[in-house]
């Protein structure tokens, strides 16, 4: 049986594109969608400095269950993707993720769903440091 979930992990340490690129990488793909998720300068118009991700522990375990429910839900070849927790500057890569099918339509659907649905459901947090000093936690990845 072919595994369509090669990577589904939390990593303290820089993320790697062309690793998640890899992992997904299939002969029968005709297409691998590849999103980055990138620290920005700002946010709804205040400046911002740097990120720091909290996790909950069940985070990689529901990380997991959201990349198996995309890969049950569309007809995808392969599905890799990581997401950062820690200290991060702006530039730093938050989150990789890249869904590999045979049409690039398909990629694009389950990788659009993919990131959605982590956004949306797995416990991961947002501290946000502003250039004013201040700083908020966002709900979410």
């Amino acid at each position: 049986m072919v595994t369509v979930v090669r990577m589904a992990d939390l990593r303290s340490g820089q993320l790697s594109v062309e690793e998640v690129q890899t992992a997904a990488a299939d002969a029968a793909a005709g297409a691998i969608a590849l999103f980055v998720g990138m620290v920005r300068d700002h946010d709804h118009g205040r400046g911002v400095t740097a990120l720091a991700y909290s996790a909950h522990p069940s985070a990689g375990a529901e990380l997991g269950r959201v990349a198996e429910k995309i890969a049950a839900s569309y007809p995808i070849l392969s599905l890799a993707v990581t997401h950062r927790t820690g200290d991060l500057a702006v530039g730093d890569i938050a989150v990789v993720a890249a869904v590999g099918a045979q049409h690039r339509d398909v990629a694009f659907a389950a990788c659009h769903a993919l990131i959605d649905d982590l956004k949306a459901t797995v416990p991961i947090w947002k501290h946000q440091f502003f250039t004013g000093g201040d700083s908020e936690w966002v709900n979410g990845a």
